[in-house]
């Protein structure tokens, strides 16, 4: 049975609705700044296979890659209807350990389907706070499930391991919040269908993979390369290859990363969902706005990693930064193949890194407080218009976090929020410009920096200049002293970290 064009709106309309109210739930129930403020969290609907069907507008990095962590649910447990798996194993469908997952199994008109909502927990426990250290082995990450059934048991668990413990039991309660509105809300909708949930959800596959086809048959035929550099593993100043050889022959697609460096012995390895992830995003943004975000779009497209690699780790690789860092290389290179293919849509780089900034207290402190966000910088110019400055770009959309909700929370003081001008490459439309952000610690406290684009800039395209490098340093009196962009140090009261984070790159030559 197939659908006209206004019931595969209709459905696509109301599984997306019912993604959305599993976020604002979740977001109104959250005990942490980080995902109350922040909104650093995702909600989508699977099917009974954990194919995405529908995904509420969240965070790029989580939602393409959370097809794979319910997958795994599946696999390793036989769920009641109602009942809800946790996981955070990079390595059995995860990203990185910070994020977890809940995955509630829902029976809609005897079908069975699946809520999912994942959120970025400010700490899980790791060698330092906030989960997101300098790691070489993803044992000093944090604590780590595979799927298991959700009970105080694990719970218990999870709280014993994280720093700050409270924030956790809330946010992991917002979460079974959010998915029980999530089944509760498909099971109402499921009552008034037209057609069987599995009719419907199959014909809105259907049509994603028939737009996505319309898009790919109208791309030249022929292969294509492109490459970029992370700038190192842990400070050592040693580059990491990130390399895609992209083949179209008008009725698919295939992304080829075996050329990527190895994996390394640090935070920046990335698992296979963070790659399907990034192309996920990238399909999208060069597919027309009508197109469903669900599995359909990948049904003509194969990806292929060497398992091993940088963007393909195995145990027991650290990973806790190549969800976000990594992440952003990976779109990076496959928008400089697809601009190949497509040169007047497709932008220069952005900021291109996270720039992840993490502060939590010393180990005798009490009581403990962990804050973490990522920062914005300059999008790349494009065909058509300059790059927006100071916006969160490709694989993450979260918002900033209010001064007054931090100052309010954590033991910091802003003492500078501004536009870092003239960061922005150069070029017939310039890239957007970066920020600057200054924290002073009015308690002593552990700072992480984890950061991208330090030693190679955000490149132009079409003849722009690239974007200016990102830096930081700490400001102690009337002295500065530069600080890596991946590492730990303790920091005493009065101490100002100051970050400054990349432009965009400039799009077109300047005349």
């Amino acid at each position: 049975m197939t659908l006209n064009a206004t019931e595969l709106a209709l459905y696509r309309n109301r599984f997306a609705a019912i993604a959305e109210e599993m976020g604002e739930v979740l977001r109104c129930a959250a005990f942490s700044p980080n995902i109350k403020e922040r909104l650093d969290h995702s909600c989508a609907i699977f099917d009974a296979a954990g194919d995405m069907i529908a995904l509420a507008a969240h965070i790029p990095v989580h939602l393409g890659a959370c097809s794979l962590c319910v997958k795994a649910v599946i696999a390793a447990l036989d769920l009641n209807d109602g009942e809800t798996a946790i996981v955070n194993d990079p390595f059995a469908g995860g990203t990185h350990l910070p994020d977890i997952t809940l995955v509630t199994a829902v029976d809609v008109r005897g079908e069975r389907m699946h809520v999912a909502s994942r959120a970025h927990h400010a700490d899980v426990g790791g060698i330092a706070p906030g989960s997101l250290p300098s790691s070489r082995t993803i044992d000093e990450e944090g604590w780590r499930c595979r799927p298991r059934k959700l009970d105080n048991t694990v719970v218990a668990e999870l709280l014993a391991a994280s720093r700050t413990p409270w924030e956790r039991r809330g946010d992991i309660a917002a979460q079974q919040a959010a998915n029980r509105v999530g089944a509760e809300r498909l099971c109402e909708l499921g009552e008034g269908m037209s057609v069987a949930p599995a009719v419907a959800t199959a014909a809105l596959r259907e049509h994603a993979r028939r737009l996505m086809a319309s898009v790919i048959a109208e791309l030249p035929r022929r292969e294509v390369y492109a490459e970029d550099v992370l700038d190192d593993a842990r400070g050592d100043g040693v580059p990491i290859r990130v390399a895609l050889t992209l083949a179209c022959d008008g009725r698919g697609l295939r992304f080829d990363f075996r050329a990527c460096d190895d994996q390394v012995s640090g935070p920046m390895n990335a698992v296979r969902a963070i790659v399907e992830s990034a192309v996920f995003y990238a399909l999208l943004c060069v597919g027309p706005d009508e197109l469903p975000p669900n599995a359909g779009v990948l049904d003509a497209v194969e990806i292929v990693t060497r398992p091993g690699s940088v963007v393909d780790a195995q145990e027991p690789a650290a990973v806790a930064a190549g969800n976000v860092e990594t992440s952003q290389r990976l779109v990076d290179v496959i928008l400089q193949a697809l601009a190949q293919l497509l040169p007047e849509r497709i932008p220069a780089s952005s900021y291109g890194t996270m720039n992840n900034v993490l502060i939590g207290s010393l180990p005798e402190a009490t009581p403990a407080f962990v804050y973490y966000e990522t920062l914005a910088g300059g999008l790349g110019g494009g065909p058509l218009r300059a790059g927006a400055s100071a916006t969160q770009a490709h694989m993450t959309n979260t918002r900033n976090t209010p001064i007054e909700a931090l100052e309010h929370a954590f033991p910091l003081r802003i003492r500078r929020y501004s536009i870092r001008e003239g960061s922005g490459g150069a070029g017939r439309h310039p890239g957007g410009d970066g920020l600057v952000r200054e924290y002073e610690m009015l308690d002593a406290a552990l700072v992480t920096v984890i950061a991208e684009r330090r030693t190679h800039a955000p490149p132009g395209a079409a003849g722009g200049a690239a974007g200016a490098k990102g830096a930081q340093w700490v400001r102690r009196g009337d002295e500065r002293v530069p600080i890596a962009a991946k590492g730990t140090r303790e920091l005493a009261v009065g101490d100002c970290l100051i970050v400054e984070t990349p432009g965009g790159g400039g799009w077109g030559a300047t005349e």
